[in-house]
């Protein structure tokens, strides 16, 4: 598929199950929803140095867990409705439930090299992006570790990351405009009302609203990048691979070996 035909089956099947991956996005990020809720009742700058460093670690770890629960499930159901079969909030979940804990620790370790790479003048952050953008789908149906989920994810990816890029790109400008057009309002009637946006200053509905509303936009938009980056794996392996060609023998000897139904 070219880069057009990519997004345009990304947004068809972003709109044809929009509640199936809502539905994925939105239970995980509950999680990170309630643990920011939970500052709310805690008044800003009352508390001491020690658990504000605690509470780093901690939200890191919410936040490691929500994006491996998410991720790992929507690749799950991509998957599933390419490969023609039928498929389930639930059902993603329990398949990626017993590698929650791996897929948390290779988002980390690849969020950290990617990191170091844009901290070393951006352009190694760029092209380490572009590299290891398969590496969530690769460990989620290959059933991959870190290491080798990075490798394979480099292999597929190679002399087709300018299409990844551009994809990116694509999706970050709208998810961002789409973010503006959501949380602006917001901001500007807080702004009206409570004067600059200040943690301080701020009114609990309104330290109350700033995070429910990055939750609704997080549920909304953040599977458009995963379902995207789950068809050019596919996209990849066609390509070099020749996956359409080995499914359809699968499906051929699957249905060779049922048995005929009795006259």
């Amino acid at each position: 598929m070219t880069v057009g035909e990519l997004l345009d089956r990304t947004f068809f099947l972003y709109r044809s199950h929009f509640g199936l991956f809502l539905g994925i996005a939105a239970l995980p990020n509950l999680i990170t929803l309630a643990f920011q809720l939970s500052r709310v009742v805690i008044e800003p700058g009352s508390t001491g140095f020690l658990f504000e460093l605690m509470w780093v670690p901690v939200a890191l770890l919410v936040y490691l867990v929500t994006i491996a629960v998410s991720q790992g499930a929507t690749v799950i159901a991509v998957s599933q409705i390419q490969l023609g079969r039928a498929t389930s909030i639930s059902e993603a979940f329990a398949a990626i439930r017993p590698r929650i804990g791996e897929l948390s620790m290779i988002t980390l370790g690849m969020g950290i090299m990617i990191a170091v790479g844009f901290v070393l003048l951006v352009v190694p952050g760029i092209v380490l992006s572009m590299m290891w953008a398969l590496t969530i789908p690769v460990a989620v149906l290959e059933d991959r570790g870190l290491r080798e989920s990075l490798a394979r994810s480099s292999e597929l990816t190679r002399g087709h990351r300018w299409r990844v890029f551009l994809i990116y790109v694509l999706i970050i400008v709208l998810i961002y405009i789409v973010s503006l057009l959501v949380q602006g309002p917001l901001m500007i009637a807080l702004t009206v009302l409570s004067g600059p946006l200040h943690p301080a200053r701020l009114p609990v509905v309104a330290r109350v609203a700033i995070p429910v509303a990055g939750f609704v936009t997080q549920s909304i938009l953040s599977p458009i990048m995963t379902i995207a980056l789950s068809l050019v794996y596919y996209d990849e392996r066609v390509r070099k691979e020749a996956f359409d060609l080995e499914h359809m023998m699968q499906q051929m000897d699957r249905t060779a070996g049922t048995p005929s139904p009795a006259a």
